[in-house]
């Protein structure tokens, strides 16, 4: 008797155990948010945006609906000022991004690398220090600011527009008043060739564009035509590849680590996905692949296109140089030297 009512007794307890078993499995698979935050300067349809909206949507979608990111575009979440996103993310403001290498290159003195003048020339450049160890070297510097990086993407070559004249020489730039995002590098660059820099906000760009508080800014080719720059008296713009603004696919860490192993490989391949078809759109229709077609729209609206040669830069290049070695040595001499190989390999 005293046996059955034990047999009976383990059996209920068994059966207790396991009713509490299956909430703490749905808790599991619950403990992800309802949605998650992903900060990106800008909006559709640059690509650097683009890029940021495709990855929630791939994540979002591949996950069915259990990893929800939304994007929050503009840099809103950090009030529209797109240099706080780095400190946002880490305070836990921010848990995906799509950061521009300028805006985080005042934290991270490395990411400078890609605003030195005149160092990587051309999407060969470009992509032989994202693509390569040095690539990976600055990524390991994101990781040790709890970022975790996952894939790298593109903003684009920046080029100077503005609207009161062609700029060929680097005496055509003096005394223009030209906006920059970020960095004191850039400030240093534009004063070097004689012009007053002013920086500001992407938010604030348009409208000072529009009321003449500046004469011109630098951008991609793409994000002028997408934000209609000839329509703020943007009426000459100089292809001169000065410098190049990568884009970084970050994940917060304390958030990447809350996902199982399985996500954080959803996560990466969705990251990588997105930032090749952000590239794609970075350098389609700028020449880059035979396809002029950004290049022509900008002559239909009237805008004067100036490329110019490789001497005609090596000219801003020897007025910028002073800036490019000072900031040679913040980046880092021993990295900034394996850049420059780099690039010299995939242009020879």
């Amino acid at each position: 008797m005293t046996s059955r009512i034990t047999r009976r007794t383990a059996l209920l307890a068994t059966a207790g155990l396991g009713s509490l078993a299956i909430p703490q499995r749905v808790r599991a698979q619950q403990q992800y948010r309802p949605e998650y935050k992903l900060s990106v300067v800008g909006n559709r349809p640059i690509p650097l945006s683009e890029g940021a909206f495709q990855w929630a949507e791939m994540v979002t979608q591949r996950s069915g609906g259990r990893i929800n990111l939304k994007v929050y575009p503009g840099s809103q979440l950090v009030g529209g000022d797109q240099t706080r996103e780095l400190v946002a993310m880490r305070q836990g403001v921010v848990d995906f991004a799509v950061f521009s290498t300028i805006n985080i290159s005042p934290q991270i003195r490395e990411m400078n690398l890609f605003s030195l003048p005149w160092l990587l020339g051309d999407h060969r450049g470009f992509d032989a220090i994202i693509n390569g160890p040095i690539g990976v070297e600055l990524f390991r510097t994101l990781t040790a600011r709890e970022v975790v990086p996952v894939a790298w993407g593109e903003n684009g070559f920046r080029e100077i527009s503005n609207s009161r004249r062609a700029i060929r020489t680097p005496e055509d730039m003096r005394g223009l008043k030209i906006r920059f995002a970020a960095g004191a590098i850039f400030s240093e660059i534009f004063t070097a060739m004689g012009a007053n820099p002013l920086q500001m906000s992407f938010a604030d760009l348009q409208p000072a564009l529009s009321t003449g508080a500046v004469d011109g800014q630098e951008n991609p080719i793409n994000l002028f035509l997408a934000f209609r720059m000839d329509t703020l008296a943007q009426r000459h713009l100089t292809v001169w590849n000065y410098v190049a603004d990568a884009g970084a696919f970050v994940v917060a860490k304390q958030v990447m680590d809350s996902f199982n192993a399985a996500d954080r490989t959803l996560i990466i391949e969705a990251a990588r996905d997105a930032a090749r078809a952000q590239i794609a759109a970075s350098r389609a229709g700028i020449g880059v692949d035979g396809n002029r077609a950004s290049l022509d729209e900008m002559a239909r609206r009237n805008v004067t296109v100036t490329t110019l040669s490789a001497e005609e830069k090596a000219a801003f290049a020897r007025v910028t140089r002073p800036v490019y070695d000072k900031w040679a040595n913040t980046v880092g001499a021993d990295l900034v030297r394996r850049a420059e190989a780099a690039v010299r390999a995939a242009r020879a």
